[in-house]
């Protein structure tokens, strides 16, 4: 509702979608994560979180090649100050919640009191600030950045297509005129134009992790510290697995359809 009236008093003008996809995804980590609020303006946290995925999202090639850590990545070099941001934001955010805990105050019930009120049942141990801080900077990350994405690639998809952004619309305004906060069972045209943009565009266009003991798959042998990659977005628009892979067809995602696609061909 916020960011239908900002965008409301912008009527008429140009507005750069991704930025406030951007915004809207941080209201809700806001709500969720740590409810009295950023110390930060939220803008130069979402500036930060992108500066530090466009820096590590790269595959170095230091790392192809198996060069020990040591060596500097350009790209972890390029994300340090991203990084150094991100560590004074959420440090300033557990400092003032643990005083808060500390002073017997009534701390809300969020993921950032959870975290610092955790304990493992066996020791009774509870999470170091580096641990609390680790997760935080997980959440903000995987939480914020990969849904702008997915809510960003969507609005374009149904920008370029006038028939599926009318179908979408109209689905929206007869779910509101029924319930204040329709559920997506009430949505399913506009839940197939998020999967369905998801699949051209997947948040997370690719994966890679390191074999740590020798595999095969299928008749190719993965040697032991082997680099491999899963690329969502190769696997999205391969032709023998999509009917008219490139093409925006939410159609595909409809209920009826949905159980037709294979659990290992969309990784969205």
């Amino acid at each position: 509702a916020r960011l239908a009236r900002r965008l409301k008093k912008r009527d008429g003008q140009s507005v750069d979608a991704a930025l406030e996809m951007t915004r809207v995804t941080l209201d809700v980590l806001e709500r969720t994560i740590f409810t009295h609020g950023l110390a930060r303006e939220p803008d130069a946290l979402g500036r930060a979180i992108t500066r530090y995925f466009e820096a590590l999202g790269p595959i170095d090639p230091l790392d192809v090649f198996g060069m020990p850590d040591w060596l500097p990545r350009i790209g972890r070099l390029k994300a340090r100050p991203a990084l150094r941001f991100f560590a004074e934001v959420v440090d300033e955010l557990i400092e003032r919640r643990r005083a808060l805990v500390a002073s017997g105050a009534q701390a809300p019930h969020d993921l950032l009191t959870l975290l610092l009120k955790a304990q493992d049942p066996e020791t009774g141990r509870g999470l170091s600030d580096l641990e609390v801080r680790a997760n935080i900077v997980t959440f903000i990350g995987a939480g914020h950045e990969t849904t702008a994405n997915a809510l960003t690639w969507t609005l374009y998809c149904l920008s370029q297509d006038e028939t599926a952004r009318e179908t979408v619309e109209a689905e929206i305004d007869a779910a509101f005129a029924e319930s204040p906060a329709p559920g997506m069972d009430a949505l399913p045209r506009t839940k197939a134009a998020l999967e369905e943009a998801m699949r051209l565009f997947p948040p997370v266009p690719f994966m890679s992790r390191q074999a740590l003991a020798e595999d095969r798959i299928g008749r190719i042998k993965i040697p032991r510290g082997s680099l491999v990659t899963v690329a969502p977005y190769v696997l999205h628009r391969h032709r023998r697995l999509w009917d008219q892979p490139d093409a925006f067809m939410p159609e595909r995602f409809l209920p009826e359809n949905r159980a037709r696609i294979d659990r290992y061909a969309y990784l969205p």
